[in-house]
């Protein structure tokens, strides 16, 4: 095997949509951010490199921040009526200066609405993707449970899996949950 040439196996990858909300300037295999659409299996074929599956890692690990964020700002509005830049910041262990540019990046990007001193507040793109993010979390957290992992381990690993996670690996993941459920009724 020549070791300069990066080896090519065909996979089946998404290319008819753009990537996620937060890079929508680069196509994202197999991945819809915005949307768990079970009706997307059939994907086109067509070669991967290596630099494909690090660009999609990197493609991920940029996203997973802003939906971090969405997804708690989401859920301190819920929980107490308001999302303030403290809040996220004790809640996410950064310092003020890193949510303040946060908070500024998601509201040049459409995702969040904020003044000064004041609340932050999701925009119906925000909520969209919040409610996308912890759809996917809950969908991985219960593969992972009924795959045996224990609940707290479980938690932990679907906050970092949802992230990275295609949707083909998420249609599996809900068949193998309904063929379960199935199987458990009969």
């Amino acid at each position: 095997m020549n070791l300069a040439q990066p080896t090519r196996s065909p996979i089946a990858v998404r290319t008819d949509y753009r990537i996620a909300p937060f890079i929508p300037e680069k196509s994202h295999p197999g991945y819809n951010i915005a949307t768990l659409d079970p009706s997307v299996t059939a994907l086109p074929a067509r070669n991967i490199t290596s630099a494909d599956r690090f660009q999609r890692t990197r493609d991920d690990h940029s996203r997973e921040n802003a939906e971090d964020y969405v997804e708690l700002i989401e859920a301190l509005i819920e929980e107490t009526g308001e999302a303030r830049a403290v809040d996220l910041a004790e809640k996410l262990g950064v310092s003020h200066v890193t949510v303040s540019k946060t908070i500024q990046r998601l509201q040049r990007e459409g995702y969040v609405t904020s003044q000064p001193y004041r609340s932050i507040f999701l925009t119906d793109k925000g909520r969209a993707v919040a409610m996308a993010s912890r759809a996917r979390h809950e969908l991985v957290l219960q593969f992972l449970t009924a795959l045996g992992v224990p609940d707290d381990v479980a938690e932990i690993d679907a906050e970092g899996i949802e992230h990275h996670v295609s949707a083909a690996t998420l249609d599996a993941m809900r068949a193998f949950l309904n063929r379960r459920q199935e199987s458990t009724l009969q």
